[in-house]
């Protein structure tokens, strides 16, 4: 066998080790890729403030943590200073999972699916509630024609503002028919009417138990006049590009949270008693009252959500 030969024979050799080398990492990359992409492919979750920034975070980052936990990637909260940058962020799809109040939802489920709702004080439902001092003498909403109500937030507060303005037009009040003042939230707009800054006041149920309420004022002074059908509360809501796979699992995580310690906890740090299952017909109810209240319009070409009810819990 001459040195040419032996040649070839040990260049064959070594060029096929280095096939078979070349075969493994790609069987191995493969195989770890899911791996990696699962460890970059982290989910945001926005969330409305109705608190600071910095509560915002401190209350919903402990239910980020559990749902990366069981998701297997990072979910991160991402906080806004205010409403208009939270709407801008909602429009331009920048959460994977958002947690808004009902209005919002309605608004935006062209590109969000609700996958669940919240409850508060073991209730999963909230009615809007106008409220008179008992010495007023007022015993009807239409006795409050031509005077003035204080409405707890903005007009994009779901409860204390829409679902309060449907009763007045149920009664045949119209929005001019009487004069809007807002406080910057609820219990502010209780105070106000017990302060005789106001005949009326728009909330929601159990604000007159709320501390800030009840360690300002005597709430035995007031009474509801009027008081909502009672409304599914705030939902959470994901892409609707999201996987169903993936959809599932986070609305399973969610809604099983109250049937463990440690989902008792995330709910806890977040003023939650639990969530349960929801899906986009059951804010149909809600949908008939923005019509009314505003047109059906307004959830297409409303550019801006501000004024929404803040600091704490929505009554």
């Amino acid at each position: 066998m001459g040195d040419n030969q032996l040649i070839r024979i040990h260049s064959g050799g070594l060029w096929n080790r280095g096939k078979v080398l070349l075969i493994i990492w790609a069987v191995v990359t493969a195989a770890l890729a899911p791996v990696v992409q699962s460890a970059d492919d982290s989910l945001t979750m926005g969330v409305f403030p109705r608190r600071s920034s910095a509560e915002t975070a401190k209350a919903f980052t402990p239910m980020a943590d559990y749902l990366g936990e069981r998701l297997g990637r990072k979910v991160k909260v991402v906080t806004s200073k205010n409403f208009d940058s939270f709407w801008e962020a909602v429009t331009h799809q920048r959460f994977d999972i958002v947690h808004y109040n009902q209005y919002h939802y309605i608004r935006s489920a062209q590109h969000y699916q609700v996958v669940a709702h919240i409850e508060e004080f073991g209730k999963s439902t909230i009615s809007g509630v106008v409220f008179v001092r008992k010495d007023s003498g007022i015993t009807a909403l239409t006795q409050l024609r031509g005077r003035t109500v204080m409405f707890g937030g903005g007009e994009d507060a779901m409860i204390s503002y829409i679902a309060n303005r449907y009763l007045f037009l149920q009664a045949g009040l119209k929005k001019d028919d009487f004069k809007s003042l807002f406080a910057i939230n609820p219990p502010n707009a209780i105070v106000a009417l017990v302060r005789r800054q106001a005949d009326a006041a728009g909330a929601g149920d159990g604000v007159l138990d709320l501390p800030e309420v009840r360690n300002a004022i005597d709430t035995d002074v007031l009474m509801a006049l009027a008081v909502s059908a009672p409304l599914l509360h705030l939902p959470m809501a994901v892409k609707r590009k999201m996987s169903a796979k993936l959809r599932l699992s986070i609305q399973s995580i969610l809604v099983d949270l109250k049937n463990s310690e440690r989902g008792r906890q995330v709910l806890k740090s977040a003023e939650l008693t639990g969530m349960g299952k929801a899906e986009d017909r059951d804010y149909d109810p809600h949908r008939k009252m923005v019509n009314s209240v505003f047109g059906p319009a307004v959830i297409a070409n409303k550019q801006s959500t501000r004024g929404q009810e803040s600091a704490g819990p929505v009554r």
